[in-house]
């Protein structure tokens, strides 16, 4: 009887703190509710931007009469950008105007791209167009994380869970609009040369070698893919259709501008953030608006800071540099790996595991908008790379299990969909929210996204498909070492900035009694 007593005094307090945690969270998305939605809604036409690419690759090479090597380099020219666009995207974060005008430019631009792929017949146009879309997605991605944490700090990481499930989201629409409308046999066709002709199952092979990576699959002399001929595509309503579900992303910004008060054409009123307003008052000394721009960039802001706080920034880029270069060569190699020896799986099945491994992304990222108000960010993400070692390890055991590809392709899906959002959420709250974290991480993200697909299909090619699993697990293994090494330097950058803030208490109390 003691003992149920004590088991139900001791619960009380937790469905409390529960309680409590709960109304906190409604209490804050009622009240930001426009602005979450509208962040959401942008990682969306990111996700739609970012899978179309490789389900469409061939049919583009056909619009494009390029061969397989040439539209191989539209890959590269999206990855690269989106990098360049996640570097940049840290001097529009500064005010909420500045914001949301990026965020409706790269929007718009999406949209813009989306319809005029079909209008690109030549393979440097279309790398070129490829180009501006890669810049609008790194912009989104550092704006929309940066905002949201701004927004809510302590209570980001729920958040930031669902900002990221909309990245899935779209990446599971984009390819189902496409679809319908890719050719089934090779889409340029040329006279008197049918009986060479690549079938269905064959294009269906190349277009799986292809997708999610920059690299050309070997031994494509077998497949006659002719560059002169009469091309027959429909893909281009694919893109109009998406060019369309993408329209209410920035009509969706433009009316959060028009709700803030943030349109030239209706201010006449002060806006409704009065942070944002102070901030975008001019002032008389264009040093001082240099500093607001560049925010955390400026020198004299990092004068003085201990050596841990950069310690921080940089472990913090390297665990996501690994695990978004896990998530970006597991996507981009799991088929080549699946029909290589010892598995030799069938072309269909294996086209099935990269599908498998998004949907499993956007399911984690799903269950964890739970579980991260019912855990701290800490406790996910050594839930999550230990999970990731742990299935990483299995694969290497059992390799020659073809169902055992599709249940740890699942699981690990499932383990590493968290990590980065809750990796931004941690380092920004062990940095005090100051801005520069999200700058870092997202830029880190994308640089290992993709040198790590570039290094893991190097490797492939000069070791054999095993060494896909090879490099994932010491990744793995070492993106948790880093992680341990970030505990531990945290506990010390908390030190130092307690003992700073007394001592500059103990220096304003003589200063107070003096006066």
């Amino acid at each position: 009887m003691s003992q149920c007593v004590c088991v139900c005094v001791c619960a009380a307090p937790l469905r409390t703190d529960m309680k409590l945690l709960d109304e906190r969270i409604c209490s804050l998305f009622k009240r930001h509710w426009r602005h979450t939605l509208t962040y959401w809604s942008v990682f969306f036409s990111f996700g739609l931007c970012i899978a179309f690419l490789g389900p469409t690759i061939l049919d583009l090479r056909c619009q494009t009469q390029s061969t397989l090597q040439q539209i191989t380099w539209v890959f590269f020219s999206q990855q690269f950008f989106l990098l360049v666009g996640a570097s940049v995207g840290g001097l529009f974060k500064k005010t909420l105007l500045s914001s949301l005008t990026a965020l409706l430019s790269c929007t718009l631009i999406i949209s813009f791209v989306f319809a005029i792929i079909p209008l690109c017949h030549h393979v440097v146009l279309l790398a070129i167009t490829m180009a501006f879309a890669g810049k609008a997605m790194g912009v989104i991605d550092t704006i929309a994380n940066w905002q949201l944490v701004k927004l809510y700090e302590k209570d980001s990481a729920v958040f930031l869970q669902a900002l990221h499930f909309f990245i899935g989201l779209g990446a599971l629409v984009s390819p189902l609009v496409a679809d319908p409308f890719l050719a089934d046999d090779n889409c340029v066709l040329v006279a008197n040369l049918t009986s060479n002709s690549s079938s269905s199952s064959d294009l269906q092979h190349l277009r799986n070698s292809l997708s999610g990576h920059a690299t050309t699959p070997h031994n494509i002399s077998q497949y006659p893919l002719y560059t002169e001929g009469v091309v027959i595509t429909r893909v281009s309503y694919a893109f109009w259709i998406m060019a369309l579900i993408n329209l209410p992303v920035p009509a969706a910004v433009l009316a959060l501008m028009y709700h803030e008060r943030l349109l030239p054409c209706f201010n006449t009123s002060p806006p409704l953030l009065d942070k944002d307003s102070l901030a975008r008052v001019p002032t008389q000394d264009s040093g001082e608006e240099h500093v607001r721009w560049f925010g955390c960039c400026n020198p004299a802001k990092l004068r003085g800071r201990p050596a841990t706080f950069f310690v921080i920034h940089a472990l913090g880029g390297a665990i996501l540099f690994l695990t978004d270069g896990i998530v970006g060569s597991y996507a981009g190699f799991i088929y080549t790996y699946a029909i290589s020896p010892p598995l030799l799986m069938g072309h269909k099945t294996a086209g099935c595991l990269d599908s498998v491994f998004w949907a499993s992304i956007t399911a984690g990222r799903l269950v964890f908008i739970y579980l991260s108000y019912r855990f701290t960010a800490p406790k996910l993400l050594t839930f999550s790379l230990v999970g990731v070692i742990l299935v990483q390890c299995l694969l290497m055991i059992f390799y020659t299990s073809c169902v055992f590809l599709f249940i740890g392709t699942c699981l690990l899906g499932l383990c590493i969909s968290s990590v980065f959002p809750s990796m931004l959420a941690f380092t920004e709250d062990i940095l005090d929210y100051k801005g520069c974290a999200t700058t870092v991480l997202v830029t880190s993200a994308s640089t290992g996204e993709m040198v790590l697909q570039l290094l893991v299909g190097s490797i492939i090619h000069s070791h054999g498909s095993y060494a896909f699993l090879l490099c994932a697990t010491i990744s793995s293994f070492l993106s948790f070492c880093f992680f341990l090494l970030l505990i531990y330097v945290q506990s010390i950058y908390r030190n130092c900035s307690a003992e700073s803030s007394a001592n500059m208490d103990m220096t304003e109390k003589p200063q107070t009694a003096g006066s």
